[in-house]
């Protein structure tokens, strides 16, 4: 059975797939740290509609993102989602990435270990991956 869902990450909907047993969609919505012991401090919930965000020198515990409806959202940048694959296991994303002082253009490729944690996984560069942990917020 194959299936996927609409998920927002406290700012971003993505799918992803679950890679055991038949594929099926992840609810990806909400923060995630390189730490899940560090979720406290990395983000907070701020404003009348208790948004999530990054809480006051959180690079200082690991680093992390919040996805949206077709945006991820870091410390220093904003993206926007243009085109995303989903293969069952991975999902590979192209965003476009604003920061203070540049525009670029940003390939993701996000593999589901579980439910509460995925791995980014950099392209040409076999050997370099970073964990993230779902931050229940």
């Amino acid at each position: 059975m194959s299936g996927s869902q609409k998920a927002v990450l406290a700012a971003v909907t993505m799918s992803i797939a679950v890679s055991a047993g038949p594929a099926r969609a992840i609810d990806f919505t909400g923060a995630w740290s390189t730490s899940a012991e560090e979720c406290k401090n990395v983000f907070v919930r701020k404003g009348k509609a208790n948004q999530i965000t990054f809480a006051p020198m959180s690079e200082v515990h690991g680093g992390g993102f919040i996805a949206e409806p077709n945006r991820l959202i870091g410390r220093t940048a904003k993206c926007a989602i243009k085109a995303k694959k989903d293969d069952g296991q991975t999902v590979n994303i192209v965003a476009s990435c604003a920061t203070d002082i540049m525009l670029s253009t940003v390939q993701f490729q996000l593999n589901v270990v579980n439910q509460d944690k995925v791995r980014r996984l950099f392209p040409g560069m076999e050997d370099m991956e970073i964990f993230y942990y779902r931050c229940q917020i």
